[in-house]
């Protein structure tokens, strides 16, 4: 089937409009017509080829909401007309042991992602989000529950999973003093989490004029991390640090705020190169970093009923898709801690 989508030709070229082929439906294939498409900075990284993997032409887009419109024979469990949402993933083998566990983002074998990946059956490049259909396996289709609002749902599908599965993981609920590294389309939805979990949320901020969101969002307090006096007054006081900072930077400082046995969880898509861990201050109080990557099927549904029940959804800018490059540019700048979301009705040639 002929589509029309938005996709980059070269290394941090801009987006134009494209036309290309989606598959004929599988026997477990779900056919979306997409509402909305959320812009994730991992779409930047993706075109500027921050990571050297990316595939050209690459059409980006895996934060997707939309309606089903045609199912495969073998579909059991949506039908044409349901609201529906695609996130990171359209594929993994299945039978490892973490598919086996719900753990499909983590599949010993490479889950298929929803753009810049090899399809597990053809061998194509996926194409994503930022098109009027997608064409993806029932396994990993999503119910939209009642009560979110489409638009806002979409930045969940990856923000959302990404934030909430290391908070569920932890345990964190009322008691834990929670810090949060970043208040950009990641961080803001970590700290929404945590205060609707029952933490104490402490946001760490390099840019002073955000602190005002961050308290709207729940957060107790706000620390300016070049600032080395308000950095000392964090010291040893947190059970559990988010970073969802995208750029490089030196993680000591942080893991100086954690208590005894506290962890630092990297979300963020940081740099390759950072600076180096000092051995002493996670020996010293039993720290540890860690990181995590998205979440699987199952969690990610269960994000989505969460987020519907507390109300909680994404700061977003409903933007045309012809305003994405510019788009693209404030991600580049850090100039918003919104989430772009596109409303594909505008998708023209």
């Amino acid at each position: 089937m002929t589509v029309l989508g938005y996709a980059a030709q070269e290394i941090g070229g801009e987006l134009s409009s494209t036309v290309f082929e989606r598959r004929a439906l599988r026997a477990d294939d779900v056919r979306i017509r997409i509402h909305y498409c959320g812009v994730c900075y991992s779409d930047v990284h993706h075109v500027d080829n921050h990571w050297n993997s990316t595939v050209f032409p690459i059409v980006p887009g895996h934060e997707i909401v939309g309606e089903v419109v045609e199912v495969g024979t073998a579909v059991a469990n949506f039908a044409t007309g349901q609201l529906v949402a695609v996130g990171c993933m359209v594929d993994s083998c299945g039978s490892c042991s973490p598919c086996e566990a719900s753990e499909e983002n983590f599949c010993d074998r490479g889950a298929t992602m929803t753009y810049n990946s090899k399809d597990r059956i053809d061998g194509s490049n996926t194409l994503g989000g930022y098109s009027q259909s997608i064409v993806v396996s029932e396994r990993f289709v999503l119910t939209v529950p009642e009560g979110l609002d489409p638009a806002s749902a979409a930045p969940l599908l990856c923000a959302g999973i990404t934030t909430y599965s290391p908070l569920r993981r932890a345990g964190v609920g009322p008691g834990t003093k929670l810090g949060v590294i970043g208040i950009g389309g990641l961080g803001s939805l970590a700290i929404k989490f945590g205060v609707a979990m029952g933490a104490e949320v402490t946001v760490f901020t390099t840019s002073a004029g955000k602190a005002d969101a961050a308290r709207a969002m729940g957060a107790s307090d706000v620390i300016v991390s070049t600032d080395r006096a308000q950095m000392k007054t964090a010291r040893g006081r947190l059970d559990l640090i988010l970073d969802t900072a995208s750029q490089a930077h030196d993680l000591n400082p942080y893991v100086g705020t954690l208590k005894v046995g506290g962890e630092l969880v990297v979300v963020g898509a940081l740099d390759p190169i950072v600076p180096p861990l000092h051995a002493f201050l996670l020996a010293s109080g039993r720290r540890s970093v860690s990181g995590t990557f998205i979440g699987g099927i199952a969690e990610t549904q269960e994000m989505l009923d969460f987020c519907a029940k507390t109300g909680i959804s994404a700061d977003i800018a409903v933007i045309p898709m012809d305003q994405i490059n510019d788009a693209f540019d404030q991600l580049r700048s850090n100039a918003t801690h919104k989430r772009f979301v596109i409303d594909m009705a505008t998708l023209a040639g």
